[in-house]
C-alpha cells in the first residue's frame, strides 16, 4: 500500500512539473473583483523562438527552406505566420476565455476601448512544435498578461507571467502548427480565466 501511495505521489509531482507555470509580477487577482467587461489587446514585441536569436532569423530560415522546395511557398508561409494571429489564435483565446464565464459574469472583446479596463496579452515566446505521426512535440507559449485602466495604462491592477503553456489537438490530430499553437492560446485563456473566477469572485 505504501509503495502504491509513493508511486501516485511521484506521478502527481511529475505531472506538476510539466504543467504551465504562473507568476504574479505586480498587483493581485483580487484587484479585479467586480470588473465584468474588458477590452482585449495582443502584442508581439520581440517574440522569442527557441534555438534562434530572433523571430526574424527564424522566419528568414523557414522562408529560405520553403522557397528552395517550391517557389512562392516561403512567402505564403510567412504571410500565414502573421495572419494566423488575428484570424485563428486571438479568436481562440477570446472564445476560450469567455467560455469560462458562460453566465456572462465576465467578458473580453477586442477593439473595445470604451471599456474601462484592458487586458493585454503579450506573447513573449512561441514554439509551434511538430507532429510527424510517431514523433510529436506540443506547441508552447510564454506570455505576460497585464490588466490596466484603459485611459490610464500606468494604473496596473495585475501583471502575471505564464510559461510552459502547451498546446496540442485532441487525440494527437494536430498535424499543422497553427492547430497546435491555437490550442496553446486556448489553454492560456483557460488558466487565466479560471484564476480570475476563483480569486476575484
Amino acid at each position: 500500500m505504501k509503495k502504491i501511495t509513493a508511486i501516485v505521489a511521484l506521478l502527481f509531482c511529475v505531472s506538476l512539473g510539466f504543467a504551465q507555470k504562473e507568476k504574479v509580477r505586480n498587483g493581485k487577482f483580487k484587484a479585479l473583483k467586480g470588473i465584468t467587461a474588458y477590452n482585449l489587446t495582443f502584442t508581439y514585441d520581440n517574440v522569442e523562438i527557441p534555438k534562434f536569436d530572433s523571430e526574424k532569423e527564424f522566419l528568414d530560415e523557414k522562408v529560405k527552406e520553403k522557397e528552395e522546395d517550391e517557389a512562392g511557398a516561403g512567402i505564403a508561409w510567412k504571410e500565414e505566420w502573421f495572419s494566423n494571429r488575428p484570424n485563428h489564435f486571438e479568436p481562440k483565446f477570446i472564445e476560450s476565455f469567455n467560455k469560462r464565464f458562460d453566465d456572462n459574469l465576465v467578458t473580453v472583446k477586442k477593439e473595445a476601448p470604451e471599456r474601462k479596463y484592458t487586458i493585454n496579452v503579450a506573447i513573449t515566446m512561441m514554439y509551434d512544435g511538430y507532429n510527424v505521426g510517431v514523433w510529436r512535440k506540443d506547441a508552447k507559449l510564454e506570455s505576460t498578461i497585464t490588466v490596466f485602466e484603459t485611459n490610464n495604462p500606468s494604473n496596473i491592477l495585475l501583471e502575471v507571467d505564464y510559461s510552459k503553456v502547451k498546446g496540442r489537438g485532441a487525440m494527437g490530430y494536430d498535424f499543422t502548427s497553427a492547430h497546435r499553437v491555437t490550442e496553446a492560446y486556448a489553454k492560456l485563456a483557460k488558466e487565466f480565466a479560471k484564476k480570475i473566477r476563483k480569486r476575484a469572485f
